[in-house]
Parts: C-alpha cells; structure tokens; sequence
C-alpha cells in the first residue's frame, strides 16, 4: 500500500533571501521542499496550501558543504528548492503566516 504524501510534508519553508524577494516581483516564490518531491507534487502542494493557479515549477537541488567545527569534519545536510511560477495577477505572501 502507497503512502499518502501530505502537502506540509512536501513544502519544509519558504526560502527568503533578497534573491528570491527580487523573483517575487516576477510571479515566482522559493520553498525548501522535500529532496524525495516531484514537481508535479509541489505543484499540488502549493495550488492546495495558498489557494493558487501554478504555472511553472522549477527545482534545484544544493549539495551540503563539508565543515570544520573544532578539528572534527562534519557535513550539511542537501536542500533542494522548487522556484513555483504562479499565474498572471496571483501572488503569495510568504513574509506573514498562513
């Protein structure tokens, strides 16, 4: 039996830097999402949280750095983002809760 993917499990958190605040003028918002998620999940995952029409989803995926704390070599862990194009005249406000 599949497991059913929850739409909170899909989407961790916006990802909100001055990068993607200079995106969000073009209809495009940044959420860290799952590194297992597809995009047509994200997809459904955002039109399902905010309530919004998606155009377009791009995904990225960050390898973890190798680091030094004290002598001892650590690693960070992978993020992977999804860049969600939304359709013309819709917006989400990520800087205020849901």
């Amino acid at each position: 039996m599949a497991a059913t993917i929850r739409n909170f499990d899909v989407l961790l958190a916006p990802h909100i830097t001055e990068k993607t605040t200079l995106l969000s003028e073009q209809n495009k918002v940044v959420f860290r999402v799952a590194l297992d998620s597809s995009k047509d999940e994200v997809a459904s995952a955002v039109e399902a949280i905010y309530d919004v029409k998606v155009t377009k989803v791009n995904t990225i995926v960050t390898k973890g750095k190798t680091k030094r704390f004290k002598g001892i070599k650590g690693r960070r862990n992978d993020i992977k983002k999804a860049i969600v194009t939304l359709a013309e005249g819709q917006s989400i406000d990520v800087s205020t809760g849901l």
